[in-house]
């Protein structure tokens, strides 16, 4: 988003906190069910999205289009924040479409917060994409864009049934559908620096060789923390083929220490000299 967009999100994320801190996680999970549902109204309807996104109509006029058409198919509390979106201003349509989704998406992260899930939803996205990625046939079904989206919407809710929070199942949905306009895979990594960010850590990716016991994960976390200067959420892969050593992803920061990259180097090197 350009700055102007993001000062008009940020005014209503801002409402929807508000909202959130005094009501029922329920209230709220079902809040974020209808903001993205009009998610979906305004994909299939790029008029309306540049109606709302029309800088030269004031506000509080696009503001009434959005609730006059909204009211009596959503509750007051999405009609309001919805208004407050509709009300900003946006450099354009697409920043209004993805301003509505993220805000949907906050306000799943908001409901399982309410309901003390917030560290579990994390995890279980983080191992959802750990058992997607170590799946071939289960990525390509997912990442299949030419099915039906309800279709691996279904393969995806089967997995987790019993298994996670109904706030991860629907983050996997959205994950599905392009989150941000995103693959499956960068839609779900986002998701989980989303679900990061609001227990206020950075995602630290540490691939190894063999598995860290519990106290070394938390020397490397608080490490970490000292680096970044905020608290830590480890996301730890294992894969042997990296030989030995550690490799830690950390926003756009990547350290490389494993035997796998020092050998690469080596036989690069070798080359070079015949």
């Amino acid at each position: 988003m350009q700055a102007t967009s993001r000062e008009s999100y940020a005014a209503a994320a801002d409402a929807l906190e508000a909202y959130a801190r005094g009501a029922q996680a329920d209230a709220v999970a079902a809040t974020a069910d209808e903001i993205l549902a009009v998610v979906r109204l305004l994909v299939a309807e790029p008029r309306l999205r540049r109606a709302l996104s029309d800088p030269a109509r004031p506000g509080p006029q696009r503001a009434g289009l959005f609730t006059g058409l909204l009211d009596g198919k959503v509750g007051a509390d999405t009609l309001r924040l919805l208004g407050t979106l509709a009300g900003g201003r946006w450099s354009s349509p697409t920043d209004l479409l993805n301003a509505v989704e993220r805000l949907g998406t906050e306000a799943v992260l908001a409901a399982a917060e309410r309901a003390g899930h917030l560290g579990d939803v994390e995890d279980e996205l983080f191992r959802f994409h750990q058992v997607a990625a170590g799946t071939p046939a289960l990525a390509a079904a997912l990442g299949d864009l030419s099915a039906e989206p309800a279709r691996r919407a279904a393969l995806a809710r089967d997995l987790l049934d019993g298994k996670a929070t109904p706030a991860t199942v629907r983050l996997v949905e959205l994950a599905l559908a392009g989150f941000g306009g995103r693959s499956f895979d960068g839609a779900l990594t986002r998701l989980v620096e989303l679900t990061a960010a609001r227990r206020d850590r950075q995602v630290a990716y540490v691939t190894v060789a063999q598995p860290l016991t519990e106290a070394e994960e938390e020397r490397l976390a608080a490490r970490l923390a000292e680096l970044y200067g905020r608290a830590i959420s480890l996301k730890v892969s294992v894969d042997a083929r990296i030989i030995g050593g550690i490799s830690v992803q950390g926003g756009a920061d990547r350290y490389d220490g494993t035997i796998a990259r020092r050998l690469a180097e080596t036989r690069i090197a070798l080359a070079g000299r015949q």
